[in-house]
């Protein structure tokens, strides 16, 4: 690339081509000279040093003087101030008239009849001359004087001292000062700044929606003013924060800034000096109204009422002084109780949960152990019948052995006395058979021996009234 100044063109041939191309970018500056005033003499013009450009804008130069004209039309300022001063002229030549009426105005005088004195008699032996007049009339306002004179006839002059009042000035002040008012309203029409804005004296009668409505209007006619000093401050702003970046990086008096500041104060600046303009958030709002905190102060209430914000977030939210912030700290106030309501509620049905939980489970555990107790306590008097049980069936037992050892003692000895009569008859069978047989084989070796001897028959006939060692006599009646 080669650098040209603006006025140079490259040939048509090179350009269709393609070879050769121009390139161009417009950057904005700003020039700074010396004029002198009243004239057009210029001392210096050249261009501007330390001119301050935003960063994320290389081509854009802000100027070092902020001005504004919000009403200008065709390189001509419709100033209010232009507008006044025909106004304000009548005004100043009113005020100086009205300064000259008072000036020459005469104060009220007396006029004294000097022959109604001299027929007045005080009694005192004195002549009642003006002095006397005069001093008797300002101190107590009184008059002496005499219908008749000495001679008996009718006196003219019977009032010696009468008022004279020189009112020609009165009616020139007040044209003076209607004429003033005039003007002064006729400035008032221009500016549009009228009674019901700056509250001077407003109609009486006039509802305040009207009052309102003029006041609102005022307020339009003016709005330029307020918005060029708008311009003004934010463009201020803007500039002193872009200077304030580059002069951590370009000024050579670095250090003394930073002595006056404070180094921590430096090392925040350093900290933003990269940002872009718009990081900063430089924003003007307009102060609120009394209309505006009123409404501002219904909702506030409003929500008081409702419970919505605590009387520590009223408070927080009437000390901001910007309206709009002031309406977004209201809403993340209402939301935030509202959030601390719906948790505060949701940990009260928790712990009315845990309670009911906690007292269903104690009412549980209750109905449990009076369960476990009533199992116990059947349990214990069922152990109590076994034990009744058992020990009524070892009583029975024992009392069953007692009866069977002393039954089986009774059958031992039932059986050894049947053994024994057994024994005893079995003996005496055995006796007796043995008897028998001894006598059988008596009675055959008698047969034998009859036989063999030849005897008579024997007669073998017991002579004893027993059988088998019974005696049958025991049977007879006794």
């Amino acid at each position: 690339m080669i650098e040209k100044d603006d006025t140079f063109n490259p040939p048509e041939e090179m350009m269709k081509e393609g070879k050769f191309e121009r390139v161009e970018k417009t950057i904005e500056v700003w020039y700074e000279g010396i004029m002198v005033a009243g004239s057009n003499i210029m001392l210096k013009w050249e261009l501007a040093e330390n001119m301050v450009r935003p960063k994320s804008a290389s081509q854009h130069a802000m100027p070092n003087y902020v001005a504004c004209a919000p009403r200008m039309y065709k390189g001509n300022i419709e100033s209010l101030v232009r507008r006044m001063i025909p106004f304000a002229d009548q005004i100043q030549i009113s005020h100086l008239k009205l300064q000259q009426v008072v000036a020459k105005m005469v104060p009220d005088g007396v006029f004294i009849d000097a022959d109604g004195l001299s027929e007045v008699d005080l009694g005192t032996g004195q002549a009642y001359n003006p002095e006397d007049a005069l001093r008797l009339y300002f101190q107590t306002g009184s008059v002496i004087g005499r219908s008749y004179t000495q001679d008996g006839e009718f006196n003219n002059a019977r009032v010696p001292i009468q008022q004279l009042n020189t009112s020609s000035g009165q009616s020139k002040m007040a044209a003076l000062i209607g004429n003033y008012n005039h003007y002064l309203g006729m400035i008032r029409a221009v500016t549009g700044l009228n009674e019901a804005r700056d509250g001077s004296t407003p109609d009486p009668n006039a509802l305040v929606g009207v009052q309102k409505l003029a006041a609102l209007n005022s307020n339009t006619a003016t709005r330029h003013i307020l918005e060029g000093s708008l311009y003004i401050s934010r463009t201020l702003a803007e500039g002193l924060s872009l200077r304030i970046a580059d002069l951590l990086e370009y000024a050579d008096f670095k250090e003394e800034f930073a002595n006056q500041i404070g180094k921590y104060n430096v090392k925040r600046i350093e900290d933003i000096k990269d940002l872009y303009l718009y990081d900063f958030g430089i924003f003007i709002e307009v102060a609120p109204d009394e209309e505006e905190k009123a409404m501002l102060e219904q909702n506030v209430q409003m929500a008081l009422s409702k419970n919505d914000i605590s009387l520590e977030d009223a408070i927080d939210i009437r000390e901001v002084r910007n309206l709009k912030m002031a309406n977004q700290l209201l809403k993340l106030k209402r939301k935030r109780k509202q959030d601390a309501d719906r948790e505060a509620a949701a940990m009260q049905q928790q712990m009315t949960a845990q309670t009911q939980f906690q007292s269903q489970k104690m009412a549980s555990d209750a109905a449990m152990q009076k369960i476990q107790l009533q199992g116990e306590m059947k349990m214990r008097e069922k152990q109590a019948e076994v034990a009744f049980e058992i020990e009524r069936l070892k009583n029975e037992a024992a009392l069953k052995q007692q009866l069977m050892t002393y039954e089986f003692q009774l059958n031992m000895q039932l059986k050894g006395v049947e053994e024994s009569a057994i024994n005893t008859r079995e003996t005496q069978r055995e006796e007796a058979k043995s008897e028998r047989i001894s006598q059988q084989n008596t009675e055959q070796s008698k047969l034998i021996q009859q036989r063999q001897e030849k005897l008579p028959p024997v007669n073998f006939e017991s002579k004893e009234d027993s059988l088998d060692g019974f005696d049958l006599a025991e049977f007879e009646p006794r």
